[in-house]
């Protein structure tokens, strides 16, 4: 700019706090098998955006499993999902890698679930909520979660091919992750392509009802105690008792495995994760967590490389908190708040174009145990004789 000149220039400031938008969270990622799939709409190994799910199940023929996932999802809610389908492979094996997937020498291709990592640049949407359908063994479960961790995600987990209590128990042993919730057994529900009753995707289900709440609740409301549709009975007989932790699905759960129960309907019973830190321990304890870090970070792009003056750092400091108010009043946190850490950003620091801010957070824990101390007394009999009198 020159520095003379005769005359009146403005020079536009833009300085104040900016609304700061809540990330969208209830984006399913699914990973399936068509066979008989519609190649035009879902090819294969490519994230495919979904957000007519009625049009996409037509397409999606009546092999493998996606239709069923679809269908699954579509009885909760009608949520943005991210498709990529695989090939059947000649056994087992060759399944897992194609699910599981790689990156394509030469081309740089990313196949199987890897192609859950393009969401973003393809669609301007990132997966909040993986899953594959029945096809998730311990391969499968251990692939996902890292594209999970990858993406900011949750992943929900069948306890593959586990017949008894004991052994989804020790399947739970498996993984070690916050991004992760082990389900069993599953649910079952007729199913119109086979025109007999049989097991329902319980993954399906758990995506399709988590983005139902995130939609109708929240993120800070786990999966738990909500009744599910399009179901009729669960594949395994879990014994359930509200007030008795010696059941089947007290076991389950106390081993941090989200089991199934029919009570006024049929519902997910459990909010643990398969984390090793019981700061995380419950999934919307995780999910929380991913929420305020991708919302805080994405909603600063604006202030990056301007010059950083105290102005600036304030007016991004004011935005954070104004958005913790706004989530507590909402009811998706217990408390929130930023600062400036005056002894962290030295001058030798803000001189490297660095300045750290600080905030904490309190997630809203589930109501997972209600202590009810009942006491019997004769203190309501010491007046009996002058009630009756009243009487």
């Amino acid at each position: 700019m020159p520095d003379y000149h005769h005359g009146i220039r403005v020079i536009e400031t833009t300085e104040g706090t900016r609304p700061i938008r809540t990330v969208s969270t209830a984006v399913i990622a699914l990973v399936a098998t068509a066979s008989d799939a519609s190649a035009v709409r879902f090819p294969l190994d490519t994230a495919v955006l979904v957000t007519d799910l009625y049009a996409a199940i037509a397409d999606a023929g009546v092999e493998g499993t996606l239709a069923k996932s679809l269908r699954a999802i579509v009885a909760e809610t009608r949520p943005i999902v991210i498709v990529v389908r695989v090939a059947e492979g000649e056994d087992d094996e060759e399944t897992t890698a194609n699910i599981i997937g790689s990156v394509v020498a030469g081309t740089g291709q990313k196949t199987g679930m890897q192609a859950l990592l393009t969401s973003e640049q393809k669609f301007g949407l990132k997966p909040r909520i993986f899953g594959v359908p029945v096809l998730d063994n311990e391969d499968v479960a251990a692939a996902l979660i890292v594209v999970a961790q990858k993406l900011r995600g949750f992943a929900y987990i069948h306890a593959h091919d586990c017949d008894t209590v004991a052994e989804a128990i020790a399947y739970r042993d498996t993984f070690g992750a916050r991004e992760a919730m082990v389900i069993w057994p599953s649910f079952t529900a007729f199913d119109v392509d086979a025109e007999e009753v049989g097991d329902l995707p319980v993954v399906a289900k758990a995506l399709g009802l988590r983005a139902r709440i995130d939609n109708e609740v929240g993120w800070h409301k786990t999966l738990s105690n909500v009744a599910v549709n399009g179901v009729t009975g669960i594949s395994k007989d879990v014994f359930w008792d509200l007030q008795d932790p010696a059941t089947d699905a007290g076991l389950l759960n106390a081993a941090q495995v989200t089991t199934l129960i029919n009570k006024n309907g049929f519902r997910f019973w459990g909010s643990r994760t398969t984390s090793e830190d019981p700061l995380f321990a419950f999934e919307n304890y995780t999910r929380t967590a991913q929420v305020i870090a991708d919302t805080m970070a994405e909603a600063h792009l604006w202030a990056v490389d301007k010059p950083m003056h105290p102005s600036l750092v304030k007016d991004v400091i004011e935005g954070i908190n104004a958005k913790f108010r706004e989530w507590v009043r909402r009811g998706y946190l217990l408390g929130g708040t930023a600062w400036m850490d005056p002894e962290l950003n030295t001058p030798e620091l803000l001189k490297t174009g660095k300045f750290y801010i600080d905030y904490d957070y309190t997630p809203v824990p589930p109501f997972e145990n209600l202590l009810l101390q009942q006491r019997i007394t004769d203190r309501y009999l010491v007046d009996f004789a002058d009630r009756v009198a009243a009487a």
